[in-house]
């Protein structure tokens, strides 16, 4: 049977259905609508236009077991809202459905850059900074559904420069998020040079030899670093995945060991840290495998 994966984000639906043997025989991709209605009816009709299979859905934000409702979303029309349930009535079959970052992780994990460690932390740093953890094969979810969470700790160690600590769309102030993304690159980009540029732009300037965009690109490195320091201190991970559209940086994948090491509780533990095998389509190609 074939098993039938849809990777929702903030500007496009990717669905995908892959073989018994993992081979990706249906491909598709839509844009995002902007309601919740539209949102589920649009994945409902890639669905159907997939075919017969197992469907597994992932998504930003998770589910809570307490209330069966969707939250911590920044597709911010989700949340407050049974989208588990509803995904299931529009589809009409049983749906497996988890964190777009989870699904990430459990691609990579099992044939993707992952494959072959124990245990496996994985970053997709865009946008935000979504997180994933899996053991041996397994995801990691917690009792309460909000294991990985990576993007929603502490900023760790901030120093005078980072203070006073960012406010966050959960709530709090100081998650890793609004300071190692591509949004946060761009605002602290402007907030040190007063240049209101994309995080794309930085990187072209910096690889042009731009000062003030190389330290902005150092900064986050430097706060990344710290992050999966952090995150060592905890699980002490067999190897670091990065994905998303800021893992094509060397300083975010080669050179991140070393700062890595620099930051963990013996100042000398070693770091493996490599980027997704499976690009953009880790996500979607994880939401299929939610099924095993």
């Amino acid at each position: 049977m074939k098993r039938i994966g849809i990777d929702l984000g903030g500007t496009k639906i990717d669905a995908i259905a892959l073989s018994a043997a993992g081979d990706a025989v249906f491909e598709k991709r839509i844009a995002t609508p902007r309601s919740y209605d539209g949102i589920v009816s649009a994945i409902g009709e890639l669905v159907q236009a997939a075919g017969d299979g197992t469907v597994g859905i992932g998504a930003p934000g998770s589910l809570s077991r307490k209330t069966g409702l969707w939250r911590n979303a920044n597709i911010l029309v989700c949340n407050g809202k049974p989208f588990q349930h509803d995904l299931q009535a529009a589809i009409g079959r049983t749906v497996k459905m988890e964190n777009d970052a989870n699904c990430f992780a459990l691609s990579e994990a099992i044939d993707g850059a992952g494959q072959g460690y124990a245990v496996v932390a994985f970053f997709t740093v865009g946008t935000a900074l979504g997180g994933g953890l899996v053991a041996n094969g397994k995801l990691v979810v917690g009792a309460n559904g909000e294991a990985g969470e990576f993007g929603h700790t502490a900023l760790p160690w901030p120093n005078e420069t980072e203070w006073p600590l960012l406010p966050c769309f959960c709530g709090k102030k100081g998650c890793a998020e609004q300071y190692v993304s591509g949004t946060g690159l761009a605002r602290d980009h402007l907030r040190v040079t007063g240049e209101d540029v994309s995080g794309k732009e930085i990187v072209a300037r910096a690889r042009g030899g731009d000062v003030n965009a190389v330290a902005s690109l150092t900064r986050l490195q430097d706060r990344f670093a710290r992050v999966a320091a952090n995150i060592a201190c905890v699980v002490d991970p067999d190897v670091f995945v990065i994905g998303g559209g800021l893992s094509e940086l060397p300083e975010l994948v080669e050179q991140l060991p070393q700062l890595i090491s620099r930051y963990s509780f013996s100042g000398t533990a070693e770091a493996r840290v490599v980027r997704a095998r499976h690009g953009e389509k880790s996500g979607v190609r994880g939401a299929a495998r939610l099924w095993g």
